[in-house]
């Protein structure tokens, strides 16, 4: 009796170890998408047995011109609790046609679908790149803009309940001219900065992308790693399409150290939630990928090496990558998946600063662009810091500052008007919300005006060529930009020529035109008043 009841266990063990779902089917999103955009495959399982679909399922693809001249290997995503939905999506990176074969794994069981696509030309203008032939600078790989890098913090812009208060957010700054947000992942925090922030039903500062017992303790939040928290994936997915559709850059931190439980580093865990990031966002275009915030105090510099170095190899598109510690030192300025610098620095000799920062990158025989992507929070004064040097004009000078090296930068908008506390119309740098009353980054826009009003990316800073302290980048024979902090007159060293020449003042964003300038020497009249302004002198 006991051997004729061992066989149907062993059959039963047997079973359970080779699952197989009845059947999979396979809808494309379409067969006709824009360069840029993405096609996405739905697998839709019947009968799903899979005890994690996270981590019991694979969806692989291969997509290739018809030519075969180019192939992508890109990985879906599990986006439904029971295993019964998957997605794989490919970004097409410019017309023409393109063939494609996705294979269901499971267990032992598996199933193919094959399929074509045609991409057109909708001007779409793509991920950000760096500029070959201007290396200091970026440019849309669609169109071959250049990208005049102008961005702020909103860290925890998931944690708004309400998508139309992100939708709101990301509008409201775009309008603003502001092309680039730094938006955690994951990024939980009990400590609010000193900042009038609260949380409640419409905002969370405990967002996080994995299931948890007690979501709200920080400490022992118990997050189920090998699992995703699907609608917080979601509704950061239609964030992040909403932004695309405004060319408005995301930079993606992938963790923070204020979070205070992490995975482990370089873990099985870790990597599972990195990868899945990368398979669910990588075709959007208008992504970068930051290894984390004040990343030095929470991971090391081996560490960021191997996971940058993974993520580039994961991400089929190789959207940028960078990481932002606290100590600046920790820059991996010469390893090829590291596309530009993230400083963390506060000083008010931003200038200075970003011309050594240029000198350090030049020594390394890397040429990469440098910001400094955290100097400053408008209206938040630490301890530390000097009454006044976090205003919204302290921090619109040291934009220009830094700008006028030949670098770019991120900015921290005031959230002094609340959120889920009176006025409740703000939130600023923690989470991207603001009100009309909110007026620092207005000033940022005239600077961004300024620049694109010329061919900046193809000047150096040569302050040499100007007097009493002011900056200078140019061209030297044709495009001379100035600027004087303290107003005044300048007096620039120009190569033999004419050159027309305006004023533009750095607060009002006015123009004034100039009589013409004639080489080698010219000293500017007065400027109109003691605010700081730009010149722009081009050769006739």
């Amino acid at each position: 009796m006991s051997h004729s009841f061992a066989v149907p266990s062993l059959l039963l063990v047997t079973l359970s170890l080779f699952a197989a779902p009845s059947d999979v089917s396979f809808t494309p999103s379409a067969a006709t998408v824009e360069a840029y955009d993405f096609l996405e495959i739905t697998a839709t399982v019947t009968a799903p047995d899979v005890r994690n679909p996270f981590t019991g399922v694979t969806l692989t693809g291969s997509f290739e011109t018809a030519d075969g001249g180019k192939r992508w290997q890109v990985e879906g995503f599990a986006d439904s609790e029971d295993g019964s939905l998957y997605r794989i999506r490919f970004m097409p990176s410019a017309q023409g046609d393109y063939r494609y074969s996705v294979t269901y794994r499971q267990d032992n069981f598996e199933k193919t679908f094959t399929g074509s696509l045609h991409a057109t030309n909708g001007h779409r203008r793509g991920p950000i790149r760096h500029d070959p032939q201007y290396p200091w600078h970026f440019i849309w790989e669609g169109t071959g803009e250049h990208y005049f890098f102008n961005g702020t913090t909103a860290y925890w812009l998931i944690g708004w309940k309400d998508d139309r208060i992100i939708n709101y957010s990301i509008d409201r700054l775009h309008k603003l001219k502001i092309n680039r947000m730094r938006v955690t992942i994951v990024g939980r925090t009990n400590v609010y900065y000193g900042e009038p922030v609260m949380v409640n039903d419409k905002f969370t500062f405990y967002i996080a992308p994995w299931p948890a017992r007690k979501a709200d303790d920080i400490y022992n939040p118990g997050f189920d790693y090998t699992r995703f928290r699907l609608p917080y994936w979601q509704k950061f997915e239609r964030a992040l399409r909403f932004a695309r559709d405004r060319d408005m850059i995301f930079s993606l931190v992938l963790d923070m150290n204020d979070g205070r439980v992490h995975p482990e580093a370089g873990g099985e865990d870790e990597h599972r939630y990195i990868r899945y990031a990368v398979n669910r966002f990588g075709a959007f275009s208008n992504i970068t990928w930051d290894m984390g915030d004040d990343l030095n105090l929470f991971r090391d510099d081996k560490w960021t090496h191997e996971t940058g170095t993974l993520i580039s190899q994961w991400d089929p598109y190789r959207h940028l990558e960078t990481s932002h510690p606290t100590d600046n030192a920790h820059q991996d300025r010469t390893s090829p998946w590291f596309d530009f610098t993230s400083f963390q620095e506060w000083s008010r000799d931003q200038h200075n600063y970003m011309l050594n920062q240029r000198k350090q990158q030049i020594a390394t025989g890397r040429i990469i662009p440098q910001t400094n992507e955290e100097y400053g929070y408008e209206d938040h004064y630490p301890m530390w810091s000097l009454p006044g040097s976090e205003s919204a004009d302290t921090l619109r000078r040291t934009a220009w500052d830094i700008v006028m090296a030949g670098a770019y930068q991120t900015a921290g908008e005031s959230c002094r008007r609340g959120t889920n506390v009176w006025p409740d119309t703000g939130g600023g740098w923690i989470n991207g919300r603001g009100d009309h009353t909110q007026t620092m980054f207005v000033g940022y826009g005239h600077m961004v005006d300024f620049f694109t009003g010329f061919e900046w990316w193809k000047t150096e800073p040569h302050d040499e060529l100007v007097d009493k302290g002011n900056y200078c980048l140019a061209k030297p024979g044709e495009i001379y930009a100035v600027y004087l902090p303290r107003a005044g007159k300048v007096t620039v060293r120009l190569e033999p020529g004419r050159y027309q020449v305006y004023w533009f003042s750095a607060v009002s964003g006015e123009k004034i035109p100039l009589p013409a300038a004639d080489g080698p020497s010219w000293t500017s009249p007065e400027a109109p008043d003691r605010d700081d302004w730009a010149l722009l002198l081009q050769k006739m």
